[in-house]
């Protein structure tokens, strides 16, 4: 894409996210995730109905008098957001392509960060972290962020989902929110599933094209694999064969999400096109 085309492209993105993201996402998206803790703020005299173990006991012995902490809630967070860009991302056969589709998601999942004033972060990763971006906070971050997704080279490489959520805990050591963007086209480590779900909170996006679960009937066809340049023909007028692919993908999808259900990680699975706002509102009200 040239660079009109691109910041035309960033704008269409921003106008329809933050349509949705201020009229469903931002609410629940303060309500679900309030923040990593408590931190002191001030002591003050004791109040009636003030807990007794908020008491300051040196200040109270010195002063004679019952004196209580105040605390306040640790509102800043981080989100780090995780995209896979291996050749088979770079796809779709509606109206946008994976890609786009990502960006879409990744540009509410931002708004709704930055309009609560948390730090939003980007790993770009295929068979090895192509790109990082640090967590930082703004609008115009959310908008580079954006840019950044769109304009990858999306490499004809394996995915590596492990490496990258490895990379990502090795550099990021507080407890973020993490949504991990892949169609989970590849093999990966599932070990590092749970030890990734256990230090940050973690939701698996998988998204997917209608073509990637079932094949159309369009007669002797070569199959190309965009990320392996593996190629082999097939008769997709077979039913046989156009059901045992359809079965193969199935039974994929429901290993997935035993992974993350066994991990204690969240997982969604998104058809592009299809009304991710819902998804996340119906995620932000179960955390």
């Amino acid at each position: 894409m040239q660079i009109k085309d691109i910041v035309k492209k960033v704008k269409q993105i921003e106008i329809r996210t933050r349509k949705k993201t201020e009229a469903t996402l931002m609410g629940q998206y303060h309500s679900a995730f309030k923040g990593q803790g408590m931190t002191f703020s001030e002591v003050r005299p004791y109040q009636f109905g003030d807990e007794i173990r908020r008491i300051d006991w040196n200040k109270t012995a010195r002063f004679r008098e019952p004196f209580v902490k105040v605390m306040e809630e640790e509102r800043e967070l981080t989100m780090m957001l995780l995209v896979d860009i291996s050749a088979s991302m770079d796809y779709g056969t509606k109206t946008q392509l994976k890609r786009e589709y990502v960006a879409e998601i990744a540009a509410s999942l931002g708004f709704s960060a930055a309009g609560n004033n948390d730090k939003v972060g980007l790993i770009l990763f295929a068979d090895k972290v192509y790109k990082v971006i640090p967590p930082q906070k703004g609008r115009k971050h959310i908008l580079s962020i954006i840019s950044n997704i769109l304009t990858a080279d999306y490499v004809p490489a394996v995915s590596r989902i492990d490496k990258a959520m490895e990379y990502m805990m090795g550099i990021f050591k507080r407890k973020s929110l993490v949504f991990l963007f892949s169609d989970f086209e590849d093999e990966y480590d599932s070990k590092m599933l749970r030890v990734a779900s256990k230090k940050h909170q973690l939701l698996g996006m998988r998204i997917f094209d209608e073509k990637d679960n079932e094949i159309p009937d369009v007669g002797y066809t070569l199959l190309y694999d965009a990320e392996t340049g593996q190629q082999v023909w097939a008769n997709t007028s077979s039913a046989r064969w156009r059901y045992t692919f359809a079965e193969a993908q199935k039974q994929k999808l429901r290993a997935l999400e035993e992974d993350f259900a066994n991990s204690s990680a969240s997982f969604m699975n998104i058809n592009t096109g299809s009304d991710y706002s819902k998804l996340l509102y119906n995620y932000f009200q179960k955390k």
